[in-house]
């Protein structure tokens, strides 16, 4: 037997030291307690944080006007001590009510509802198999980026179905099942800041980010379609450069498939193509969309339209757009129940009823997460931390002169290392939103822009974190299609895919602050 060559060695050597700093990540990453620990353990961190910082007499001066909501007399932020009595009072009072009128909550699981119909009814399912198996041979690639995208408005409906089936399709079309699994992940995971619709976690985050900009506007309001058209824009760019990435990078190194690297026996590939009583139960669905959609623009864009604003009569500040979570539901509930009762997966109310229930039962972690993330959001605004961090954080950047557009470029990148050991994006803005939210809103940026630029970083590094929650899923999958599959073999794939997003995020970004600035 031969010895191996200099460049296998030097191969091997770099992918073992590769392997050991992923092996350090995922060992870093598993020493942080469960999320809802983590928000539970910041809540006291922050009560008694609130008491020694009083005792020190921690202040900042007040960046707004005289006059201003919630300004002292003398222009002094000063810490509130949530250990004294008064502090204690408050939290034992507040402690149901931060909980219930805690944003995020409220709007997912309505948006929620409406998603689980159209979910349990097979309408998503069914659009995402005509979108992907409609495709030609040429387009295929793309076509599963972009539904992979478009799949996050059903929250996990892209892991679950999209990423197997897209193995599925990639083996039936002679190519490298691994290749296709990692074209959906690409977009399922990495274009988690795209999208054509809002989705669930969009109602999610803006609450997030209303939240910390209350610390320094009581009156701002942040939506659901904060960061619509930067995601509009973005779906076409991830779509693009994901079967880029597919078809230049990632598909040669695989190189062709062997069968007999499979788990299993993967048999004749194949996929059920859509049958006729889908392909109606879609175009009912479909019609039905389209009468929606007439009727919300008549109720939005005539001067007399019932949504627009009953005093100005703008779109700015309309029952639409504080509303929109009400769309999300009827939007796809309508289309949901109409494909339901033609394929007959929803005959009758109780159908509907156990499709909602079946989601929202699903919600019960989440549920246990918001309880705690609302004390800890709450507790950090009472003791005016946030509102000093802000301030005092805003001055340094002014002093060193990094307040231009470029500090965004040092935002993302620390958001995109941060998530490699925090895999939540709400977890992860729920403690990021309350210090860098007011900190850049006092240096001129809104919170629709930092929101944005937060989403890039968070989603461009969910392709190869561990911690991301269906991270292991996808590697059992993948692990059917090779036997021997590693950990580390399944991050080496997915990381140009990463370090792509990433070099094609800031420009992007860019593009769209400067249309946000002179919109």
């Amino acid at each position: 037997m031969s010895a191996p060559d200099k460049n296998t060695l030097a191969a091997n050597n770099k992918r073992s030291v590769f392997t050991r700093f992923l092996d350090t990540v995922e060992w870093l990453g598993n020493l942080l307690p469960h999320p809802v620990t983590l928000f539970a353990m910041f809540a006291v961190a922050v009560v008694v944080g609130s008491g020694i910082a009083a005792y020190f007499d921690v202040s900042a001066l007040d960046p707004r006007p005289e006059g201003s909501a919630g300004r002292a007399a003398d222009g002094v932020i000063r810490v509130v001590n949530l250990v004294s009595v008064d502090g204690l009072q408050r939290i034992v009072s507040n402690l149901v009510t931060n909980f219930t009128n805690f944003p995020p909550l409220g709007v997912v699981l309505v948006a929620l509802l409406g998603v689980s119909i159209a979910e349990h009814s097979g309408l998503i399912s069914a659009a995402m198999r005509g979108l992907v198996m409609g495709a030609s041979k040429r387009t295929v690639t793309v076509t599963i980026v972009f539904a992979g995208i478009v799949s996050n408005t059903a929250s996990e409906l892209g892991y679950v179905v999209l990423i197997p089936m897209a193995a599925v399709i990639f083996h039936s079309l002679g190519r490298h099942p691994l290749a296709g699994l990692a074209a959906a992940f690409a977009g399922v995971s990495g274009g988690y800041s795209a999208n054509l619709f809002i989705g669930t976690v969009d109602p999610l985050l803006a609450g997030f980010t209303q939240q910390a900009a209350n610390l320094i506007d009581p009156n701002y309001t942040v939506g659901p379609e904060a960061n619509w058209f930067f995601m509009i824009i973005s779906t076409f760019v991830i779509s693009i450069l994901g079967a880029f990435v597919t078809e230049k990078i990632v598909e040669p190194k695989l190189g062709k498939y062997d069968v007999n690297e499979a788990a299993i026996d993967l048999g004749s590939p194949t996929l059920d193509p859509l049958t006729k009583t889908e392909k109606t139960g879609l175009k009912m669905a479909g019609l039905a969309f389209l009468g929606l959609g007439i009727l919300l623009v008549l109720s939005v864009l005539p001067e007399w339209g019932p949504l627009r604003h009953p005093e100005t009569g703008a779109v700015a500040g309309s029952p639409f757009l504080k509303g929109i979570v009400v769309f999300i539901f009827i939007t796809f509930a309508i289309p949901g129940f109409v494909y339901g009762r033609i394929v007959g997966t929803m005959r009758t109310d109780r159908d509907v009823i156990d499709g909602m229930a079946k989601s929202i039962s699903s919600m019960g972690l989440y549920i246990v997460l918001v309880f705690f993330a609302a004390q800890f959001v709450a507790f950090f605004s009472w003791s005016n931390l946030g509102a000093i961090i802000a301030v005092n954080g805003a001055t340094a950047l002014q002093n060193i002169g990094l307040t231009g557009p470029e500090l965004f470029f040092f935002f993302i990148a620390m958001c995109a290392i941060i998530n490699l050991s925090l895999g939540s994006a709400s977890a992860q803005w729920a403690i990021f939103a309350p210090i860098f939210v007011p900190m850049l809103m006092i240096v001129g940026y809104s919170p629709e822009v930092i929101q944005a630029a937060y989403r890039i970083g968070d989603s461009v590094t969910n392709l190869i974190t561990p911690m991301m929650s269906y991270f292991g899923l996808i590697l059992a999958v993948a692990a059917r299609y090779k036997k021997d599959l590693g950990l580390g073999t399944l991050i080496a794939t997915m990381l140009p895919y990463s370090i792509v997003f990433l070099l094609a995020g800031q420009p992007c970004f860019m593009f769209g602050y400067f249309c946000w600035v002179y919109r």
